[in-house]
C-alpha cells in the first residue's frame, strides 16, 4: 500500500514545496554522467524531480510510482512530456534495456517485504543492459536516524503557493527490529482539515544488502557515502553482469 503522502491528491501536490531542497540528487546526477548513462530507469520516481533532472540533461527516462496522484504531478510539470510514466513498481515493468536504474532518498528503504524487496531487486535487474548499473541509498542502521524524527524538531509552518499555510509535524509510532513507522500530520489553514501519513522503513545492514544484489545477479561494484550525509548513508552501486 502506497503511502498518503505520495498517494492522496492533496498531500501529493505539497511534496515538492515542503521538501524544496534537493541536492541529495547532485551525487546521483554526477553518477548518471560517470557510468555514461543515456538511458535511465528511475525507480519511485515521486513527483518527478529526479526524472526531469535527467530529461534536461538529454537522457531518455522512464520514471516508474506506485502512486498515480504523485505520478499526475510529475506528468503535469514543464517538460513532463519528456519522460515516460508509469504507475506501477519495478516487478511490473514493460521489456526495456537501460543503462541505469535508480532509488533515490527513501524508496529502497520504503519497501519493507523482504520477497517485494527481492522482486524489485530482481525486476531492475531484467530492466539493465548488460553492463547497466543499479545505484540507490539506504540509511546506516547504527545511527538511528529515527531518534532525531520529533515532533520537536520536525514541526513546521510552510506558506505554500495556491494552497496557503500548512503546519507539518512528525512522530515516530513504533520501532521494532529493522522497522521504524512514523506518521505524518498535515494541518491546513485555509480550512482547517488535517491529514496523516503512516510510512515504515526497512533499515537493513550493509551485508544484508550486498547478499540480496548478489542473489539476484549483480556485483557489487561499489559502496559510496553520500556526498551532503557523510556517515549517514550507504550508497550501492551494483553492476548487471
Amino acid at each position: 500500500m502506497t503511502d498518503d503522502a505520495f498517494a492522496h491528491p492533496r498531500l501529493a501536490t505539497l511534496y515538492d514545496p515542503l521538501d524544496p531542497d534537493r541536492t541529495d540528487l547532485d551525487a546521483y546526477l554526477g553518477m548518471a554522467e560517470e557510468f555514461e548513462a543515456r538511458r535511465v530507469l528511475d525507480i519511485g520516481c515521486g513527483t518527478g524531480v529526479f526524472a526531469l533532472l535527467l530529461a534536461d540533461r538529454g537522457r531518455e527516462v522512464v520514471g516508474v510510482d506506485p502512486a498515480q496522484a504523485s505520478i499526475d504531478v510529475a506528468r503535469a510539470k514543464p517538460g513532463g512530456e519528456r519522460v515516460r510514466w508509469i504507475c506501477g513498481d519495478a516487478t511490473e515493468l514493460p521489456p526495456l534495456r537501460v543503462d541505469l536504474a535508480t532509488m533515490t532518498a527513501n524508496v529502497a528503504q520504503a519497501i519493507v517485504d523482504p520477497e517485494g524487496w527481492r522482486a524489485t531487486l530482481r525486476g531492475a535487474h531484467a530492466a539493465l543492459r548488460p553492463g547497466g548499473r543499479l545505484v540507490f541509498e539506504t540509511r546506516v542502521p547504527a545511527r538511528r536516524a529515527w531518534e532525531e524524527w520529533t515532533r520537536e524538531q520536525s514541526h513546521s509552518v510552510t506558506e505554500v503557493p495556491g494552497t496557503g499555510a500548512v503546519e507539518t509535524w512528525v512522530d515516530v509510532t513504533e520501532a521494532a527490529g529493522p522497522l521504524v513507522t512514523f506518521r505524518w500530520t498535515y494541518r491546513f489553514a485555509a480550512d482547517g482539515q488535517v491529514l496523516t501519513s503512516d510510512s515504515t522503513l526497512r533499515f537493513r545492514e550493509r551485508e544484508e544488502v550486498e547478499a540480496d544484489l548478489v542473489a539476484a545477479g549483480y556485483a557489487v561494484e561499489d559502496v559510496r557515502e553520500a556526498p551532503d550525509r557523510p556517515g549517514r548513508e550507504f550508497v550501492f552501486v551494483a553492476r548487471r553482469d
